[in-house]
């Protein structure tokens, strides 16, 4: 069998999670099950299991993006362009090129529209995982700024978060242009 018919069959299915349908069963479901369970509703599992210490607020944050980033990434490998997937076909390419020339650019802008998502979420969490219990921080400044009524240090403390949050995407902003620097923008 050449490598033209091995992408034919699996053309319908993109990349790792379309491209097995295994692959799919076992990351999808989970992930859509978390996806209905807020990430800081698991915060009394997470702080039993893992303490208070840098680990709960790391797997907080992380469930937070993977998310999200799962979500766009996944949309973006079912729409890649069935002209680019025929092409794939009619040139034979292999898998891996296959990969390299349709899937990956195709599903970059849906990842970095997930990071992007994803930051932002990550902050959330931060300001959470830092009032619980916390001894250092923005956000247990911010607590401890709520017990004595110092509401200046929490306007500085949620400038700050915005301002970090800004940075942030900007930086992924950045990374974004520079990997698809190939696509052309609607100003250009």
């Amino acid at each position: 069998m050449s490598q033209g018919v091995g992408i034919a069959r699996c053309l319908p299915k993109t990349l790792g999670l379309r491209l097995s349908r295994i692959g799919e069963y076992l990351v999808d479901g989970p992930l859509q099950i978390k996806r209905a369970i807020p990430s800081l509703a698991l915060l009394p599992l997470l702080i039993l299991w893992l303490g208070i210490g840098e680990a709960m607020k790391v797997t907080v944050i992380a469930l937070g993006v993977a998310v999200s980033m799962y979500v766009n990434a996944h949309a973006a490998l079912t729409s890649i362009d069935g002209r680019y997937l025929e092409l794939a076909r009619v040139l034979r390419l292999s898998r891996g090129r296959y990969l390299r020339a349709v899937v990956l650019p195709g599903a970059l802008p849906g990842f970095f529209t997930g990071l992007r998502l994803g930051v932002t979420s990550s902050w959330l969490g931060l300001v959470v995982v830092e009032q619980i219990n916390a001894t250092s921080g923005i956000g247990y400044m911010m607590f401890q700024a709520q017990q004595y009524a110092q509401s200046d240090v929490i306007i500085v403390g949620l400038v700050v978060y915005g301002v970090l949050g800004y940075a942030s995407d900007a930086a992924v902003r950045a990374a974004e242009r520079r990997a698809l620097s190939w696509r052309r923008t609607v100003t250009g």
